[in-house]
Order: structure tokens, then C-alpha cells, then sequence
């Protein structure tokens, strides 16, 4: 939190941030400001509301130090950006970005909040480096809504590929390098955010669908009827990297692509060995790379998903109560420094400290519930606790 300290103009909003993020990394049932507050041993959430909707200080120049912090710590030359959105289960109409749609984490239509983030995966580990909300035509046609939670005047529809474009750029355009993006259908299917990767001569492997067309020296062709002319001495068998049970093995193929562009184009198909079940992605490198290489970009997609597990279950990314758009941004922009910890403490750990061979090596839940035991535990005496059951009870009457 030191390296963020320059970002707060007052030295109260510098430290309540740091307790906040404290307060992420415990062990609380719920978290949010009145939770977080309680604990922290504050006599009203005051403080921390305070922090998220009014306080000066930037959220997004914190969010930048977070990269910083991610790439010194985590960095590798064959780093690969993810991109990937998430929702969050909301009630209500009037937090901010929500409507009836369709969310993974429910998986169906929900009134739901979406967003979408960046993160950076390396061999030593991984964590978020930016993130923005989705906000859906219903809001941005809808001025007087978008003032009431905190947007822009000017706010704009934008589809998921749109942020996904500006979180890249924002990144390359900081300093940092990474050699690869990797993303679902959703992005993969987008000729504009292929188009601007290419533009920089940043790699990708993008998924697409079964019904994607591309062209090859034979003419143009539907992704699934290139697949069934692909001949059985093609296909590879390759791990697309180590899953919970161990290396997640696949059928392998690759196809050139023609273009008269500059780079190197393929559509990648894998099989899976035991249902047969096709998945396809659409490939670009500036200079031709093998096989392995794709394979190993595409299986570093599920980072992502492991980062939103991770995220939500030990630094509350989901859980926050705001409504407003600068206090969802702060929150998140907070949630993110605090899962990057666990991410790096983790990766020193396995390279400094390696486990015996009968232990596993440690988790990133383990590291937290560790940190929580033996240096963040708080206790508080009973008077504070029954202070803080008067405060609720006149508060909710």
C-alpha cells in the first residue's frame, strides 16, 4: 500500500484505504463497509462510505500502480494478457450497469452487473491489472439515470470487445510487454479487436465459434467443415497446461490461414480425447511460432477464471454494496491490490521456499489464512461489538 500512498491527497483516505484492503483480506463471513468497518474497530461505516463515494483520489492512477506492482513482481517476456468479463447477481434497478441479462456465474439471465477485466498471466503466477464495467444500452439511452449513479455525461454502449480493446491498450501504451492475448468467443469473433492487436503486433489466440469463417489458400471456409477435413497424422496430443487433477490433455490441430497482411495467421481446433467436442480459435503472431506455443496461449484463458474464483471467494471482488459508479470503481480498483498480494506472496513462496514432497505447495487460500491468523487477526471487546449491534438495529428501524 506504501507504493499507493502518493495517490491520496489526505492522509486520513491513505489510511482507511490500507484498512479497507486489510479488511478484503479477512476472514469476514460478508464483506462489505459496515462489515469491514466494524471489524476494522470504527463506530459507523462512515468512514469507509466515505472513502468509496466523496474522498479525493484517483482510482484509476491506483489501478496503474497495481500493473506496476503485478508485472515487477509476477513478470515474464511470455506473459499473456487475458480478457475476460464476469457478473454479478444484483437486486434492484438502480445499481449502476444493471439489467436482465445473461451472466456465466449464474449461468442464465439474471438481473445482473457485468464487467469486464484484464489480467496478466505469467509462469509465476497471475492477478487482474484493469478492469471496466460493462454499461448496457439501457443505461446510456438514459441520461438522467447515468447522472444519478456517477457516469459521464458523454457515456457511451460500447460492446464487451470495446473495453476489452482500451484495458490493452492502456497497458502496452504503459510501458509493459506481453507477447500474447488470449479471450472466449466473445472477443475472438471481434474483427475490430483482432484488427487493433494486430496493429500493435501483439500475438492472440481468440476463440471463435464453430460457425467462424476464414480463408485459406483453398478458398473460405466455416471453421467446423475445416475441421472435419483435417486428416487423423494432424492431429497432436499436448497439455494445455496443469489443471487441479493434473495436465489437461487434447487433440491438437492447426491450419494456415492467407492474408495479405504482414504476420503469421492459423486456426487452431482442439478435440476432446474422450466426447470428441470441437473448440476453435483464431491465431496471429508476428513471426511464425509452433504449435506448442499456441496450445500453451490458449490454455492460459482459464487464468481468468481462476482469478475470478480466487478474486470474489478471498478478496470480495463481487461483494461490494454501492450503486454508484465511482464507488464500484474504487471498490474493485481496491479488491484488486489486495488479491495481487496473495498472487505474489504465493509465487515468492514457491520459488524461495519449495514445499516437501509430501505437502502441496501453498495456496493462495492457505497464504491467507495464514496471514489472517498470525498477522491480521483483530479482537475487539464486547462493547465495541454491542455498540456496533445498536448502531444496525437503529439504523434498519
Amino acid at each position: 500500500m506504501s507504493r499507493r500512498a502518493g495517490r491520496f491527497t489526505r492522509v486520513e483516505s491513505r489510511c482507511r484505504a490500507r484498512t479497507l484492503v486489510l479488511g478484503l483480506l479477512s476472514d469476514l463471513p460478508r464483506k462489505n463497509c459496515w462489515t469491514i468497518a466494524e471489524w476494522a474497530g470504527d463506530r459507523t461505516p462512515d468512514g469507509m462510505q466515505h472513502l468509496l463515494g466523496r474522498a479525493k483520489w484517483d482510482a484509476d492512477q491506483v489501478r496503474d500502480e497495481v500493473g506496476d506492482y503485478v508485472v515487477e513482481h509476477l513478470h515474464d517476456d511470455e506473459a499473456v494478457l487475458v480478457v475476460d468479463e464476469t457478473g454479478d447477481v444484483k437486486k434492484g434497478t438502480d445499481t449502476v450497469g444493471v439489467q436482465r441479462q445473461y451472466t456465466g456465474t449464474a449461468g442464465r439471465i439474471e438481473n445482473a452487473q457485468v464487467a469486464v477485466c484484464l489480467v496478466y498471466a505469467g509462469r509465476r503466477g497471475h492477478a487482474a491489472v484493469d478492469r471496466e464495467l460493462c454499461v448496457p444500452r439501457s443505461w446510456t439511452s438514459d441520461p438522467d439515470r447515468c447522472r444519478a449513479a456517477g457516469l459521464g455525461d458523454n457515456t457511451e454502449f460500447a460492446t464487451k470487445p470495446e473495453p476489452a480493446a482500451r484495458m490493452v491498450t492502456r497497458f502496452l501504451d504503459a510501458g509493459h510487454r506481453a507477447a500474447w492475448v488470449a479471450g472466449d468467443e466473445v472477443y475472438g469473433g471481434n474483427p475490430r479487436l483482432r484488427t487493433a492487436l494486430e496493429e500493435r503486433g501483439t500475438g492472440y489466440v481468440l476463440a471463435v465459434a464453430c460457425s467462424h469463417e476464414v480463408t485459406t489458400g483453398a478458398g473460405r471456409f466455416r471453421a467446423d467443415m475445416l475441421a472435419r477435413k483435417v486428416p487423423k497424422r494432424a492431429w497432436q496430443k499436448l497439455s494445455a497446461g496443469a489443471g487441479a487433477k493434473g495436465h489437461r490433455f487434447y487433440d491438437w490441430a492447426v491450419i494456415d490461414l492467407t492474408d495479405p497482411r504482414a504476420g503469421s495467421r492459423q486456426l487452431l481446433i482442439r478435440r476432446n480425447r474422450s466426447t470428441g467436442e470441437r473448440a476453435y480459435y483464431r491465431c496471429h503472431s508476428p513471426a511464425t511460432v509452433p504449435l506448442t506455443t499456441l496450445v500453451r496461449v490458449a490454455g492460459s484463458r482459464w487464468r481468468v477464471e481462476e482469478f475470478f474464483q480466487s478474486g470474489k471467494g478471498l478478496a470480495a471482488l463481487d461483494e461490494h454494496q454501492i450503486r454508484r459508479y465511482p464507488s464500484w470503481s474504487r471498490w474493485v480498483t481496491l479488491a484488486m491490490p489486495a488479491h495481487a498480494f496473495l498472487a505474489v506472496l504465493r509465487a515468492n513462496e514457491h520459488e524461495g521456499h519449495p514445499s516437501p514432497d509430501e505437502l502441496i505447495p501453498l495456496t493462495c487460500d492457505e497464504i491467507q489464512r495464514l496471514f489472517i491468523t498470525l498477522v491480521n487477526r483483530t479482537v475487539f471487546d464486547p462493547v465495541h461489538r454491542l455498540r456496533w449491534s445498536v448502531w444496525r438495529r437503529r439504523h434498519q428501524a
